[in-house]
């Protein structure tokens, strides 16, 4: 679908590497003026770079979700600059630290949640607003397998996202008739940053990831975004409210 976006235009969220990389690559390819949104201003700028390089026509703006007034003025940003809002991927989202339930801090816990499930709830308080002026729009949230089923030495991660697939049937359900699409990807082991951090580079953790991959093998980002777009697309006019997995069969088995 070629400049299937060709007018319109898009927010991603946690675009400076992994999966809101691709997707605001995604995007772009596609036609979407892009507004790529981070805290890494290292990383969002060079995402810019890539989608001009590119030919596309990309803007960068720092941004931390979990501040109400960080995300007011992104999404002021995007419609000052283009005028409009018509997708937004929320993707923005982070791991926190590996303990089980009873050894996890209350530091760690509140900055999941506000970063994972408080950010989303925050992107889609201001992008719905701009949606609704035109009558139009399609969302989709960055969930998680783990939002699915349970990942032992995540407590917060897992509630965080599981979250994510709740608030996204809601926010699915009030708007569906206002024409503004709702939905949620739930990846799998994906190959990003993130993950790679979480390996830390040993052979041992990447082969545990790997078998517990039906389809043998980690995804790549590109393989998230493709199913962010097509949510996104006029292919899938009459899907909202759907927490996709996206997992090599994760959560199948």
């Amino acid at each position: 679908m070629p400049q299937e976006f060709e007018g319109k235009v898009a927010v991603v969220t946690g675009a400076a590497s992994g999966i809101g990389r691709a997707s605001a690559l995604a995007f772009a390819s596609n036609g979407a003026k892009t507004v790529v949104a981070d805290v890494s201003i290292e990383g969002g700028e060079e995402t810019v770079r890539m989608i001009k390089a590119a030919g596309g026509d990309a803007l960068f703006v720092r941004t931390d979700v979990s501040k109400a007034a960080a995300v007011e003025t992104l999404i002021h940003k995007v419609v000052e600059t283009y005028g409009r809002l018509d997708y937004a991927h929320n993707n923005a989202g982070i791991v926190g630290t590996v303990a089980p339930t009873a050894d996890s801090t209350e530091e760690d816990w509140d900055r999941t949640i506000a970063v994972n499930l408080k950010g989303v709830w925050l992107c889609m308080k201001y992008e719905i607003p701009q949606m609704l002026k035109h009558g139009a729009g399609a969302i989709v949230n960055t969930a998680s397998v783990a939002g699915l089923v349970g990942t032992l030495g995540a407590p917060a991660y897992c509630a965080s996202k599981g979250g994510v697939v709740q608030l996204t049937r809601a926010a699915a359900l009030e708007y569906a008739k206002a024409g503004i699409r709702v939905n949620a990807v739930c990846p799998g082991v994906i190959r990003t940053p993130m993950v790679e951090g979480l390996i830390g580079g040993q052979a041992e953790a990447e082969a545990g990831f790997i078998a517990a991959e039906p389809i043998g093998r980690l995804g790549k980002p590109e393989e998230i975004a493709e199913a962010v777009v097509w949510l996104c697309s006029d292919a899938a006019s009459f899907v909202t409210g759907v927490p996709m997995p996206v997992d090599g069969g994760w959560v199948a088995q």
